[in-house]
């Protein structure tokens, strides 16, 4: 009788162990790529996130390499390992919503975050308005010049949807100055790399021809400055804008060299993760992020909106430490 006991003791507490293992949520972060740093401050506000940090949720993060087929067969391996959720940051607006369905097929809710994706089957979404950044950068550098003279623009990867809506708000900025003249548009592709190689030629092509440079983040922007430092010309002689606030470029703008827009990756994140563990959980949870009460704008409304549109911060002299001070 003792030793039957002691079995079903024994037995009861491998079943309470299972079930705690099994309670455990696991969901999975597809973001369109890791290289550059607004999405490494999105990546780590995921593992940030309070419930990451207890232990309640088992995260992992891929990445997407900016390519959309690498990013379906991330959605694959997720959807052969059961995840309970996704959140998904696609490089492409339409080839993402082939890997959205497959998740959908298998029963996983995905949840939009950052970039969008032409697909009514996302569960929920929490990102910024892009033509709103894109109108924003590019006014300020017409504000800059005058409204007259001559710009070039540094777009995303042709095809994401920052790149599509970013590129209405410049042309919404442009059209209210017909007398600026766009002396080149091309994509650096988000790299601050080929942003310079592209300004370096179009100095060259240009001479003393360029007074604006709309780049549509920061990370081109910042390689635009290096080119024309590389020139030997004046930073400050040039308006030019990009979008993120990024550490280089919350220094930049400090230094008198740049505009930013900053958007807000760790709410982007969080709040998307937040909305991940209350599909997993079907309903029975309460968000554990404080980004819910820093914009009020912005309520919870117990998960069950569909899009949360977190705000715009323009960096300025006033708010440029306080940004600093937050970077480690």
């Amino acid at each position: 009788m003792k030793k039957l006991l002691i079995a079903l003791a024994s037995a009861t507490a491998l079943l309470a162990s299972s079930a705690v293992a099994q309670e455990k949520i696991k969901i999975g972060a597809a973001p369109y790529g890791l290289n550059a740093e607004f999405m490494q401050i999105w990546a780590a506000a995921l593992q940030d996130h309070p419930a990451v940090k207890s232990g309640e949720v088992e995260l992992t993060v891929f990445d997407g390499r900016y390519d959309a087929l690498v990013q379906q067969d991330q959605f694959k391996t997720m959807a052969t390992q059961k995840y309970n959720a996704i959140i998904f940051a696609p490089i492409d607006v339409d080839a993402g919503a082939a890997a959205v369905q497959s998740a959908v097929d298998a029963g996983i809710p995905v949840i939009g975050s950052n970039t969008r994706v032409n697909s009514d089957q996302l569960t929920s979404y929490v990102g910024s308005d892009d033509t709103i950044s894109g109108y924003m950068e590019a006014k300020a550098v017409l504000d800059k010049i005058g409204c007259k003279g001559n710009v070039v623009i540094l777009e995303g990867p042709v095809g994401q949807s920052a790149q599509i809506q970013r590129l209405q708000g410049n042309k919404k900025a442009l059209a209210e100055c017909p007398n600026v003249k766009v002396l080149e548009d091309q994509t650096a592709n988000w790299s601050r790399a080929e942003a310079q190689t592209l300004m370096e030629n179009w100095l060259t092509a240009h001479p003393n021809q360029i007074n604006g440079v709309i780049g549509q983040n920061d990370e081109m922007a910042l390689g635009a400055i290096e080119a024309i430092k590389s020139a030997g010309l004046d930073v400050k002689s040039f308006a030019i804008a990009g979008i993120d606030g990024v550490t280089d470029a919350l220094r930049a703008v400090k230094a008198g060299e740049m505009t930013s827009i900053l958007q807000d990756a760790r709410a982007q994140a969080q709040g998307a993760l937040d909305l991940a563990i209350y599909q997993a959980k079907h309903g029975n949870y309460k968000p554990e992020s404080d980004i819910w009460t820093t914009y009020k704008d912005m309520p919870w409304h117990d998960g069950k909106d569909k899009n949360y549109n977190v705000p715009w911060t323009p960096v300025t002299a006033q708010n440029v430490d306080q940004l600093l001070a937050t970077r480690k």
